[in-house]
């Protein structure tokens, strides 16, 4: 490591509430692309069976919250499941993801998920990838969560699901790579008052970290890229490692998504689309009791 470790802040290093939740959250493209003007039919086709997969989900028990969120400027959705457990999450992948995958694999065929929790078991990571769905998995490893997890107002909030993975050399980076997003968290409690959650998950396997952040609106992610965190420390972390994938859920304005361009994100927006969450919310997205 060549940059001195420093102690977490204590509102990085207090205890994570998520308790056993685990948050995929992946990308779907059809297996044949429209025009400018004109969807496919194997888009039109993909579109209808995750919706159809949305109803069955919400009937589980185990699945928390869901959402299927289509792209905004690219031919896809973003999908995103909270479970309840490790056992919920096997649940779903043995019944429901099993009854769909045959007619949603004619038409269309999964990019990277992004799995995250305090652990994620291995029976977990085994019934994801056991479907042929590409996928990491983070385990937590820092973070905050202002306002005492309230759920913040989906019609105006932005989440930001990043993997940033350590470029190779002699020795590995990733204790670096966890130095600058110290660096990120530290600086944004106070910043960023509208970064309202911010959390980095290490990847199991890779010198790999799995960012998430939660935004109060499209104002505090554009001060975020060109003022705040993003701003401050990108360049130091581009010299380490380098985005592998960026997941954007919300009403991100073209500006942010112009701007995102120039910090040479490799991003997927999407607008809000079919979406459920369980009475109470949940502790990875936030709680509306």
């Amino acid at each position: 490591m060549t940059q001195p470790k420093e102690p977490l802040p204590p509102f990085l290093a207090e205890p994570s509430k998520l308790g056993q939740e685990i948050s995929v959250t992946g990308k779907w493209i059809p297996t044949k692309k429209g025009g400018l003007f004109r969807k496919s039919a194997e888009s039109r086709e993909m579109l209808q069976e995750w919706e159809d997969i949305h109803a069955d989900a919400k009937a589980d028990a185990g699945v928390l919250s869901t959402e299927i969120n289509h792209a905004v400027g690219d031919d896809a959705v973003l999908v995103h499941h909270v479970f309840k457990d490790a056992d919920a999450l096997v649940n779903y992948f043995s019944t429901t993801a099993t009854r769909h995958m045959g007619a949603l694999t004619k038409v269309a065929k999964p990019e990277l998920h992004l799995v995250r929790g305090l652990s994620v078991p291995a029976q977990a990571r085994e019934a994801l990838l056991a479907k042929s769905v590409p996928a990491v998995f983070g385990e937590f490893l820092f973070g905050y969560v202002k306002e005492d997890y309230r759920r913040p107002d989906l019609e105006t909030a932005i989440m930001v699901t990043a993997k940033w993975t350590c470029k190779p050399g002699e020795t590995s980076h990733l204790e670096d790579l966890e130095y600058w997003w110290q660096r990120v968290g530290t600086d944004a409690y106070s910043m960023e008052k509208g970064l309202l959650r911010f959390e980095a998950y290490r990847v199991v396997g890779e010198d790999a970290l799995i960012i998430h952040e939660t935004f109060e609106n499209t104002n505090e992610l554009k001060f975020h890229l060109m003022k705040g965190t993003a701003e401050k420390y990108k360049k130091d972390i581009d010299k380490i490692a380098a985005p592998e994938c960026y997941f954007f859920r919300g009403p991100v304005s073209w500006t942010i998504r112009t701007y995102s361009k120039f910090l040479h994100l490799p991003a997927t927006y999407s607008s809000l689309g079919s979406h459920f969450t369980q009475a109470g919310g949940t502790m990875s997205e936030g709680t509306t009791a």
